[in-house]
């Protein structure tokens, strides 16, 4: 049953912001957090003397001081896995979350995030994973990965969490876009917000017949919704208005059928997530 928020958590510079976010949707939504962290695969002691000269007592020797220091490895990432988790839920209850669960696992990252026995309800993951912090021209490896197999929406987070009082929906009216207008229309995680749903796309009547559905669904669930129409391409005139409307969120399709999937798969969706400087709501 996907009734819960799963937030990846690793010893990133995003990792405070993935735990206060998760904490900020969990007391709006009234959902609980489970903090997961995934070590990766052991790396088995060598099975063979590669150096072809080793007697077979030094070899067994040796063999068996490998597999030592692998167990020594083992048990301490372990424990730097609990610890991280342990500091991950404070601040994630400090954040606002009611219930807060921690999940230390090993393998593969997509398997345990995105898997059916994960359930989630929602992804949160930072912008970039711990072996990509200085990468500053590219998102964490991990996240088209996560965002391609997860069934839910993924938030990603920026580098630090900023109080939301306003959001940006990115539209195009495809069907990623408007699962992302009827998510903002149900989910209590919307309440009170403004919201701006911004098009960029030429001043015709399609897309202004297109623009109005959106308002009018996000207005008869109660939200405070306006409509924009943007000149120009769709990357640069959706950061400018972020920027310029000083927005806290931005939510999007991640796989719509204009231009904006090209945001979102291509390298101006990598300019996106990190010019922006905003956390963004993925929907598939």
């Amino acid at each position: 049953m996907n009734d819960k928020i799963i937030a990846l958590v690793d010893g990133s510079v995003y990792a405070a912001s993935v735990c206060e976010h998760a904490g900020w949707l969990a007391a709006r939504s009234g959902m609980p957090v489970e903090l997961l962290h995934v070590l990766g695969r052991r790396s088995p002691a060598p099975s063979q003397d590669l150096s072809g000269t080793i007697r077979l007592g030094a070899r067994s020797a040796l063999l068996d001081e490998l597999a030592s220091l692998d167990e020594q490895r083992a048990r301490l990432a372990n424990a730097q896995g609990r610890a991280l988790l342990e500091d991950a839920r404070n601040l994630t209850l400090g954040a606002g979350a009611a219930r807060v669960e921690t999940r230390l696992e090993q393998g593969d990252l997509i398997a345990h995030a995105t898997g059916k026995a994960a359930g989630p309800a929602l992804i949160v993951i930072g912008k970039r994973g711990e072996a990509a912090d200085f990468a500053a021209d590219h998102p964490g490896s991990n996240l088209e990965r996560v965002v391609r197999a997860a069934k839910v929406p993924v938030l990603v987070a920026a580098r630090a969490f900023r109080p939301i009082a306003s959001v940006m929906l990115a539209f195009d009216g495809g069907a990623s876009a408007m699962k992302a207008v009827d998510h903002v229309a149900s989910s209590p995680v919307f309440d009170g917000l403004r919201i701006e749903v911004a098009m960029a796309a030429p001043a015709n009547r399609e897309a202004q017949v297109q623009l109005e559905e959106a308002i009018l669904r996000l207005r008869a669930a109660g939200r405070d919704a306006h409509a924009e129409l943007l000149d120009g391409s769709a990357d640069s005139a959706l950061i400018a208005r972020i920027e310029q409307q000083d927005h806290d969120l931005l939510v999007m399709g991640a796989y719509g059928h204009s231009r904006i999937r090209r945001l979102i798969i291509g390298s101006v969706t990598t300019r996106m997530l990190i010019d922006s400087r905003r956390s963004v709501l993925l929907f598939r």
